[in-house]
């Protein structure tokens, strides 16, 4: 009797064990050729130890999603920079004006303070007067894509915040700049 019970746990117990051990693999361990059989991580993703890539597949996004996440970016970008005693808005920032136009017309609740700023060349009541002709240049734009008048204010500082204190050309056309102000 005392046989027939330890014969019916050994069924138990032995099964179990091996299906335990076979569950882990130490990292250490080497298979035939010699090599660990650990994953490796390479450019494009992770390998485990059968060659099988594991984590390299990169979420695919639909045409609606990637182009929300293009829009965000281009919505992180919020300064606006024009050229020497210009107000006009250049070609190249169209993009990132039509991202906060775009932002703004799909949330009517939201308010944007438009800043114009100017380099220091000039006198400050002249840069004063630029900054609000740019920050007024963008409020334009951004009122003919659809954006209501109420959600915008413009401010105008001159030359009174820059960006950039060194008198270089770089640091003046960093100066010479629109902000959006959410």
């Amino acid at each position: 009797m005392n046989l027939n019970k330890l014969f019916k746990a050994m069924l138990v117990v032995v099964p179990v064990m091996a299906l335990g051990a076979c569950s882990t693999t130490s990292e250490s361990e080497t298979d035939a050729s010699g090599s660990t059989s650990g994953s490796t991580t390479t450019t494009g993703g992770e390998y485990g130890s059968g060659g099988v890539e594991t984590g390299g597949v990169a979420p695919i996004l639909t045409p609606e999603e990637q182009q929300r996440v293009e829009q965000e970016e281009l919505r992180a970008q919020n300064i606006i920079y024009f050229d020497f005693d210009r107000s006009e808005v250049q070609s190249e920032n169209a993009a990132i004006i039509q991202a906060h136009g775009n932002y703004l017309v799909e949330h009517p609740n939201v308010r944007v303070l438009i800043e114009g700023h100017a380099d220091e060349r000039g006198t400050p009541e002249y840069n004063i007067a630029l900054g609000e002709r740019r920050a007024k240049a963008i409020a334009k734009y951004l009122q003919g894509m659809g954006v209501q008048p109420s959600q915008m204010s413009v401010v105008s500082y001159g030359e009174e915040k820059p960006l950039d204190f060194s008198r270089s050309e770089s640091g003046f056309a960093k100066n010479r700049r629109g902000v959006l102000v959410y």
